[in-house]
């Protein structure tokens, strides 16, 4: 009995131009109906399709998420440039007079447990002061406007030595208009004692300001970070789409069999597709709207923001909002190309078409060809060419893991042959049919390659970070560097920094600059000796203090000594020569000379450490405080190195503490905290999370592809266990099924990342490591979503070995 024949003008293969409702076959109605049509079948397919259709919408929900935060991030970098821009203003070119609306204004930032604690003293002219962005009106003198995260620290029993650092009342809070973060601990506080030096006098707040450049590992790490991120996400989408491939095909062959036509089929099916891309467009969104609420809680590489901060463009919204789901339309298309449907209800693939090798790899050799010149060039640049060159030879050589699977798969299943029963089902299913579970898999691998890739990165980069804060940081020693007004003062604080507790010693000199008098002071009789080319260094401190620099003969106050032993000192800086102690900082500048003479007594004196760097000096004059008034020389400067007990509690707070109460706007310079650890650690952290969200979220998609084979195949399962084949064979066989390309796919991925991690670190001239590590919890990962996968699998198994599965109609 043959099938009757579909009447003219039906959905029939061989109807006319029009279906059954008269409408046309082809056109946009044709494909808004069909559509449509897809989208109804997805969202009334019981249990199972709603299924199929959530995991496809969370895989789409993931990736579109990852899309809208990168695309947040150039608005949330603008957000803090132009809230720092505008509540700051550390100085003008040309100060103001005193007037009713200036104020004298100066840092004074301090470190807390290694936690940054930006600080700023105000105090005002008059009346009508400029006022910061988040402040209503300045504080009263003593008191302080606190950030609510220092507020938090302040009242918390931890931030009681932070209190005592900042001895000023608490009066209100600052608002998010004057703040980088809700994490950010600031502070502003009127002073009455702010004077000059310490502070510069402005009418305003607000500055012609730009964030300084990144550094080029730093622009480096963003872009592979972004490529890694990214990479993986668009080949996740494409895979999470397919998802219920088997159960769709088996559906559209009962529309063949009605008599819709093979475009149509497509057509629907791409419905399908659309409808859970949709859906994971809006959940997508919600997630994001999540994360994005959740922004205030978190803190990545010293980057704390506010919700209103992480907002994407217009334009990338709307790209990400209409792209994702034409590409689901489109990967659903081509892979029907592969896929013909038989009206009786069975879906017949092609004839299996061998994989090629010649053109596989030649992603990632594409890719190798744009990045190995990089490296041969010499240190990264960063230049907008070579930006381009990186991210595109990056994610070649990524998305050169997916060609390649495909192939290793085949050729390697291809030639096992023999072993025990289980494993002969599991190798001759590959053999068959590899394509679902490369699919799966090679979202793991990308995965995994760009993450290991970007941890090889930065532990080069920690790692030199590392080791310079190690270097720097042997002994325990604290620099401060602050404005100097007498020596009488300097000595003051010497005096309470030895006997803060947990300090060992405390040394200090007053630094300053002498230049060549200008032409038209120098004397024309008696001659006097040249006056030096260049700016010299000179060190005024008592004998006591002198002598931690330099082997002195005798010393006592009024004396001035020459160093012999300074690498660049001038040689014709000699006693009896003419200085001028207010050179200009910056040429160009003009100041009013002030002479000075080199006395004639001026010895000669041999440094200890001569030299420039840690523990170095580079003094060309050693002179004793009554010889040399320290006003009268342009921003003297109090240099001080203060040792302590790494042992004693908190001793470096006391030390930070003790330094703000005698001059709260000095600045310290010390390896003791390494901001570096907690940045790169945190970004580590996110990294690792979120690729093994990621190979979980392929795990799902691996589930519910084997449990679809196992429904196909649910008659030849039946048939097997009534021939007496072991349930445990037949687990240990699904097993071997899901470990074979996984295990191939991580082979491939740590290749890779190996090979882009090895790469990227040539380009930074750092050390190529290894962070075995997180390349062994990559692996243990994808061995654990294997497990998963066979232990998840199995119950539906078990079901279907049932002799009912051998009833037929």
């Amino acid at each position: 009995m043959s099938l009757p024949r579909p009447r003219t003008g039906s959905y029939g293969a061989g109807g006319a131009g029009r279906g059954p409702l008269g409408a046309a076959r082809s056109g946009p109605g044709a494909w808004a109906r069909d559509l449509a049509l897809g989208m109804r079948f997805a969202a009334g397919g019981g249990r199972e399709g709603w299924i199929r259709t959530a995991l496809t919408a969370a895989g789409v929900a993931l990736g579109v998420a990852v899309l809208l935060l990168g695309a947040s991030v150039p608005h949330l970098m603008d957000a803090r440039h132009g809230r720092e821009k505008a509540r700051e203003n550390l100085g003008q070119q040309h100060q103001p007079r005193p007037s009713n609306t200036t104020l004298r204004y100066a840092s004074a930032d301090t470190t807390f447990h290694g936690a940054e604690v930006r600080g700023r003293l105000v105090r005002p002219d008059g009346t009508h002061p400029p006022v910061p962005p988040g402040i209503d009106r300045l504080p009263g003198p003593g008191r302080m406007l606190v950030s609510p995260a220092l507020k938090e620290l302040l009242g918390s029993p931890g931030g009681a030595l932070l209190r005592d650092r900042l001895p000023y009342e608490i009066a209100g809070t600052i608002g998010d208009a004057g703040l980088l973060g809700p994490k950010e601990l600031t502070y502003v506080a009127q002073s009455a004692t702010l004077a000059a030096p310490d502070g510069y006098r402005i009418d305003h707040f607000g500055k012609s300001w730009d964030p300084r450049p990144m550094s080029a590992p730093a622009v480096l790490l963003v872009i592979m970070t972004c490529v890694a991120l990214m990479t993986p996400v668009m080949v996740f989408i494409g895979t999470s789409v397919r998802f219920g491939n088997e159960r769709r095909e088996a559906r559209l062959a009962a529309l063949r069999l009605v008599g819709t036509d093979v475009p149509t089929t497509r057509r629907i099916a791409s419905g399908e597709a659309l409808f859970g891309s949709l859906l994971g467009v809006a959940g997508g969104a919600a997630l994001f709207l999540a994360a994005r609420g959740l922004a205030p809680y978190l803190t990545l590489w010293d980057i704390n923001a506010f919700p209103a901060d992480i907002t994407p463009g217009p334009l990338a919204a709307a790209l990400i909002t209409l792209l994702v789901p034409a590409a689901a339309v489109l990967v659903t298309l081509l892979a029907q190309r592969s896929v013909t449907v038989d009206p009786l209800g069975v879906v017949h693939h092609r004839r299996p078409v061998r994989r090629r090798l010649w053109w596989r790899p030649a992603l990632p050799a594409v890719g190798a060809l744009l990045l190995v010149p990089l490296a041969w060039e010499g240190p990264w640049a960063g230049n907008p060419l070579d930006t381009v060159r990186l991210a595109a030879g990056a994610m070649l050589l990524l998305l050169g893991v997916t060609a390649l699977l495909p192939w290793l798969v085949d050729a390697v299943v291809g030639r096992l042959h023999g072993g025990p029963v289980s494993w002969q089902l599991a190798v001759r299913r590959l053999q068959l049919s590899s394509g679902s579970a490369t699919r799966a898999v090679s979202g793991i691998t990308v995965a995994v390659a760009g993450a290991i890739a970007v941890h090889m990165l930065m532990t080069g980069m920690q790692a030199g970070y590392a080791a310079a804060y190690a270097e720097s940081g042997k002994l325990p020693r604290i620099g401060l560097w602050g404005n100097a007004k007498d020596w009488p003062t300097t000595q003051r604080a010497l005096t309470a920094l030895r006997a803060t507790p947990g300090v060992t010693d405390a040394r200090g000199v007053i630094d300053g600059l002498a230049g060549p008098l200008p032409a038209g002071h120098t004397p024309a009789a008696p001659p006097a000796p040249a006056a030096p080319a260049h700016p010299s260094t000179l060190a005024i401190g008592s004998c006591a203090e002198l002598r931690r620099l330099a082997q002195l003969p005798s010393c006592r106050d009024g004396e001035v000594f020459l160093t012999a032993n300074t690498p660049d000192r001038d040689p014709s800086l000699a006693p009896g020569a003419r200085l001028d102690l207010n050179p200009p900082i910056v040429q160009g500048d003009r100041f009013d000379p002030h002479p000075w003479t080199i006395p004639r007594s001026a010895r000669t004196a041999r440094l200890l450490a001569p030299g420039h760097g840690p523990d170095l000096f580079s003094y060309d004059l050693l002179i004793t405080p009554s010889a040399l008034d320290p006003s009268r020389l342009n921003a003297p400067s109090m240099e001080l190195r203060v040792d302590f007990d790494r042992s004693a509690p908190d001793a470096v707070e006391h030390l930070r503490t003790t330094a703000a109460r005698f001059d709260p706007t000095v600045l310290e310079s010390s390896a003791i905290d390494n901001p570096h650890d907690g940045q790169y650690s945190s970004v580590r952290n996110a990294l690792f999370a979120g690729a093994v969200v990621t190979l979980l979220l392929i795990g799902a998609g691996l589930i519910i592809t084997t449990v679809e084979q196992l429904h196909e195949r649910r008659r030849l399962l039946s048939t097997l266990d009534a021939h007496g084949i072991r349930r445990a064979t037949l687990g240990r066989s699904l097993l071997w099924q899901t470990a074979l390309p996984v295990l191939l796919g991580l082979a491939l991925a740590v290749a890779c990342g190996l090979s882009l991690g090895a790469l990227l670190l040539t380009m930074i001239d750092s050390t190529v490591t290894v962070d075995w590590p997180v390349v062994a919890a990559m692996t243990a990962t994808g061995a654990a979503v294997i497990l998963l996968v066979t232990a998840l699998s199995l119950p539906p198994l078990w079901r279907m070995m049932r002799p009912e599965g051998l009833r037929t109609e």
